[in-house]
């Protein structure tokens, strides 16, 4: 081992590899305090030094672990003392703006929150956003397809990424920095690097679309008496705001109550009173005519009966309490340790399937909690599940049959943005036909052919 960290050192310099205590001292994941157990980390800082680091490990056959954000929710960057984690930490730089065709070229390692706030300084957003903001590399947003708050309207990181370059398993650099909207110039290749998670190459540049910042977002807090005055009201407002709805975010009453009961803080925009709470937020401008629209667009649907009842935010204050409620997932872990699941489906089934998999957990585990939520303007739900104060495999494999397997009807999918990672593999043919996965098993033996890159993700 010895001889391969004197390489890399050889490559990246002493402060790019970290060895030891310098190692295990690091935790897995945000959440999870379990220090990283690997040979090494090496931390280029170009993309020539992935070329370089790559290529000696290929020609090894010594297996790779790429970090990012170590944000992910599917044990995507799970490793072991036998690999070498390849972390692009150091390769934070935004290299350039272009405020005409409204792109930014970045490094992977660039921070999301980062990007967005350049982009803001300079009268642009870059719309992808969710809670993990802060910590989350946009590397890693590109190689999972991160989702969020604004899918509804501006799609997930697929739609917002023009151009990438990549470094496959034997060191070749794969430049792909396209900077335009059209450009049908033969495949488009990027897309074997977004949402694969690192499996068929490392991203290490990526160009992304900006748009036009708005001066304005209009917030309201809904309640309803049912899922299907949900989605009569996500049809009549996405009409009513004529394409400016960027978010419509839906909490069932159990993560309501959970996050506005001590010891949270939150406090109530309207009575604990309601099945369903929606969060609904438009971006468009701070004029007040847009924001006599959006009120008057509220009150008729408060008249129709469209919803049971709503509270407008009247101020930016209002509008982040609002949102602190929508974030409040800390709170998912008050009653001990919580199983995550990330799922998609059709807006009319969603009603039938929470039901469904309430009604298999009250089964199997009467005593269990369950708080549901998602990004159900986009047909992505969220549970986080306890069901012991201490869980073991049999019990996470009970509970994931408990939420996986009533999807197989609805032809829905056992993941909506957070990829699959080893946590969901297993459920792959749920989601899947054998063609499918068999084809993404021969696209990785092309491309890795002696599977050195984050290896035993997706399928092993």
């Amino acid at each position: 081992m010895s001889e391969l960290i004197a390489e890399f050192r050889a490559i990246v310099g002493a402060a790019g590899v970290l060895t030891g205590d310098d190692v295990g001292n690091r935790t897995i994941h945000v959440w999870r305090q379990d220090p990283i157990r690997a040979k090494c980390i090496v931390r280029p800082a170009s993309t020539e030094e992935v070329s370089a680091i790559l290529k000696l490990c290929n020609a090894r056959g010594q297996r790779v672990v790429p970090h990012g954000g170590l944000t992910g929710l599917v044990q995507g960057c799970n490793c072991s003392p036998d690999d070498v984690v390849l972390s692009l930490e150091r390769m934070n730089r935004i290299e350039d703006l272009d405020t005409a065709g409204r792109t930014m070229t970045v490094q992977a390692g660039v921070p999301l929150e980062k990007l967005q706030q350049e982009a803001e300084r300079n009268g642009l957003m870059f719309p992808l956003d969710l809670g993990a903001r802060g910590s989350c590399q946009i590397g890693g947003n590109v190689s999972t397809n991160a989702g969020g708050n604004r899918v509804i309207r501006f799609g997930m990181t697929r739609e917002n990424v023009l151009g990438l370059e990549a470094v496959l398993a034997d060191g070749t650099i794969i430049t792909a920095l396209n900077d335009m909207l059209k450009n049908n110039a033969g495949y488009d290749l990027k897309q074997l690097f977004i949402g694969t998670e690192g499996t068929l190459g490392i991203v290490t540049r990526v160009v992304i679309r900006l748009r036009e910042a708005t001066h304005g977002a209009h917030t309201a807090f809904v309640g309803c008496t049912d899922f299907p005055q949900v989605a009569r009201f996500l049809k009549y407002i996405d009409r009513e705001l004529a394409g400016s709805l960027c978010a419509f975010e839906v909490m069932w009453k159990d993560y309501f109550e959970l996050v506005t009961t001590p010891p949270a803080t939150n406090v109530r925009p309207v009575p604990l009173d309601y099945e369903i709470y929606i969060l609904t937020e438009s971006l468009a401008t701070a004029h007040a005519s847009a924001s006599e629209h959006f009120e008057a667009v509220m009150a008729q649907a408060l008249e129709d009966g469209i919803i049971a009842d709503a509270a407008v935010a009247k101020s930016e204050n209002d509008r982040r309490a609002m949102w602190r409620i929508r974030d409040s997932v800390d709170q998912f872990f008050r009653f001990g340790p919580a199983f995550l699941y990330d799922v998609s489906l059709g807006i009319r089934y969603m009603d039938e399937y929470v039901r469904e998999v309430k009604t298999r957990l009250d089964a199997r585990f009467p005593d269990h909690h369950c708080f549901t939520l998602g990004h159900i303007g986009d047909g992505n739900i969220h549970f986080a599940i306890n069901v012991a104060k201490e869980h073991d495999q049999d019990m996470h494999r009970a509970v994931n049959e408990c939420v996986y397997e009533p999807l197989a009807p609805f032809n829905g999918s056992i993941s909506a943005e957070h990829g699959i990672g080893t946590e969901k593999k297993a459920y792959l043919r749920l989601s899947r036909s054998e063609a499918e996965v068999e084809l993404m098993r021969r696209l990785k033996r092309a491309l890795d052919p002696n599977g050195i890159l984050n290896p035993g993700k997706v399928f092993d």
